[in-house]
């Protein structure tokens, strides 16, 4: 089994060459990388055309998710939203538009390549309530009680250790928070070995969650109000010529990997402050003082 080092170093080759391929060519290297799943069912149409108008198009070149977080979940006026793991950048350019001039939206990523195509793409695009971090999403560089929402776009699944990712999720969250991703998960028991092959083909280094795990690991976390929605099941059809230049025999493994593998939309949200004071439960508005 990989070491949390060696994910690590196999994401940032990954994604740092996909982010090198948009930069230099304008075009994204993944075709000719299934573990990059570009061109493919996961990858593909996962936002309208109003929105891919709105960005640079190298921050749609470079958008490796298998959702669209961002049509999941309100944004309102004068919120801070982080997106983990945010590549080159497109969920934290549409938040930041949702959130207006009063809010801010954070991008996170440890790959520096894909740090500077987003920083490029923020300023190509001419948004200013945009910050994009470099840090591991294992440990967030933001205080504590710090963002309304946390959105990321199939980049949990990449982690080693995604209990510390759902800590830190929360920790960064303001009470009554909202967490809201998309993410590769795994529906009922698979066998290793095949498991191994399709997780190979949807680019989930690490290995993606079992669907009643991740909702576990969520409550473990502390979150409530955790919820799990299905956006595309993936079928066998799907990767099969991948897979078979892997040299899976994809007939024999089929009734073990038809609906089993999912994109899907997981909401949780943090439990709001108690009430401590009087008329605090009267609709009265609390500022929360956050560490600068």
């Amino acid at each position: 089994m990989a070491t949390t080092e060696q994910v690590k170093q196999e994401v940032q080759q990954k994604y740092g060459a996909a982010a090198r391929a948009v930069a230099e060519s304008g075009s994204a290297q993944a075709c000719c990388d299934p573990g990059l799943r570009c061109c493919d069912p996961i990858t593909t149409n996962l936002y309208s055309e109003r929105e891919k108008s709105l960005i640079p198009e190298h921050a749609v070149l470079a958008s490796l998710g298998c959702g669209n977080p961002t049509a999941v979940i309100e944004l309102k006026a004068g919120e801070v939203v982080l997106d983990l793991g945010s590549g080159g950048g497109i969920d934290v350019l549409l938040s930041a538009q949702r959130v207006g001039p009063t809010g801010k939206a954070y991008g996170l990523d440890m790959t520096d390549d894909m740090l500077a195509l987003a920083r490029e793409n923020q300023r190509r695009a001419g948004v200013e309530n945009v910050e994009f971090l470099k840090g591991e999403i294992e440990n967030i560089p933001l205080p504590d009680g710090s963002v309304d929402v946390v959105i990321s776009n199939c980049v949990i699944n990449l982690s080693a250790d995604k209990d510390r990712v759902l800590r830190e999720a929360f920790r960064v969250l303001k009470p009554g928070g909202r967490f809201a991703v998309s993410d590769v998960v795994t529906r009922g028991a698979v066998p290793e070995s095949v498991r191994q092959s399709m997780l190979l083909w949807v680019g989930c280094i690490a290995g993606a969650l079992e669907e009643q795990d991740y909702r576990a690991k969520l409550t473990a976390a502390g979150f409530g109000d955790v919820s799990v929605e299905p956006t595309r099941v993936y079928n066998v059809e799907d990767a099969r010529h991948f897979l078979t230049e892997a040299g899976v025999d994809v007939d024999a493994i089929a009734p073990q990997v038809d609906g089993r593998f999912l994109s899907a939309f997981i909401r949780a949200q943090k439990p709001p402050a108690a009430c401590c004071a009087p008329g605090c439960c009267g609709g009265e508005t609390v500022a929360i003082q956050t560490k600068g």
